[in-house]
This record gives C-alpha cells, sequence and structure tokens, in this order.
C-alpha cells in the first residue's frame, strides 16, 4: 500500500508512483469517488460532467467562474525555475 501524510490544511502530496501510473501532470484534476470507508482516485476528463454538488448553480455559471479552471499553458519545470537569491 502507498501512503501519504494529510497536512494540518488537509493538504497531501500524491506519491510520485501513482503520479505516473495516473499520468498526471500540473493543473490536472482528480476525481474522488468515496464508496463506503474507500476513496477512488482518478484523473478527471476533461469536458465532462462530475459530481460537483454547485455544477448545477447558475450563478456560478459564468465565463469569469471559468476562467481559473482553465488549462495552463504547457511549461516546463525548467522555465519554472529560479536561482535561489545570494547575498551580496
Amino acid at each position: 500500500m502507498i501512503v501519504s501524510k494529510l497536512t494540518s490544511k488537509a493538504q497531501t502530496t500524491i506519491p510520485q508512483l501513482v503520479r505516473v501510473a495516473l499520468r498526471l501532470q500540473p493543473g490536472d484534476e482528480l476525481g474522488y469517488e468515496i464508496i463506503k470507508q474507500r476513496v477512488i482516485l482518478t484523473k478527471a476528463q476533461r469536458g465532462t460532467k462530475t459530481d460537483d454538488p454547485v455544477r448545477t448553480f447558475e450563478e456560478w455559471n459564468t465565463e469569469a467562474d471559468a476562467k481559473p479552471y482553465d488549462a495552463p499553458a504547457a511549461v516546463s519545470p525548467a522555465q519554472n525555475y529560479r536561482a535561489p537569491l545570494r547575498a551580496p
């Protein structure tokens, strides 16, 4: 069994073996399905309906609400790298 810890902010790191198995990339969305005492984690397919309980709220169904969830441009980790600042 692969395990990870939950932080005080209810966050966890998805273990590398799981990221590889699901072919996860930064910005990918995850689906959670709860069945009894188990959670099934899957890579969500873009453009498919989910079990999101707020998806039917019309007041949250605007272009401004969708924009934060748009796919990010493909950027390699090297392009995001910034050298640490050094004291003069």
